[in-house]
């Protein structure tokens, strides 16, 4: 698990994958290990909200990665407002379409710093 703030930012280098509920990051990393981390902010809601995300993500992190991840690399989710309440197992097909494009090389553009939310 990635815990380090030097690790999420290296993983924020890697490619992007955005999905309703969540972005996903990719990134090699140097040790021979599948890696991954979870970050929801502040902006998602309250101490609970973003606790259940959190375990929401870890479980289907930990259900996902060993059989489709990308190996030796790190993976980051990003929480966003609607991941909490999709459906468990729509989230694990997002997840998987997300891997499968990045073990693809195909990844979205990065919004314009300072830019705002779309609309």
């Amino acid at each position: 698990m990635l815990t380090r703030r030097a690790d999420f930012l290296a993983a924020n280098r890697g490619l992007r994958v955005s999905r309703p509920g969540f972005v996903l990051l990719v990134n090699p990393n140097s040790a021979d290990t599948m890696r991954f981390g979870i970050t929801v902010t502040k902006k998602i809601g309250n101490a609970v909200v973003r606790n259940r995300m959190k375990r929401r993500f870890r479980e289907l992190l930990r259900a996902v990665l060993p059989t489709e991840g990308l190996p030796a690399s790190d993976h980051v989710l990003i929480g966003r407002e609607g991941g909490i309440e999709r459906d468990f197992g729509q989230l694990r097909e997002e997840l998987s379409a997300a891997l499968a494009r990045a073990r693809e090389g195909k990844g979205d553009k990065r919004r314009p710093r300072g830019a705002g939310p779309r609309k």
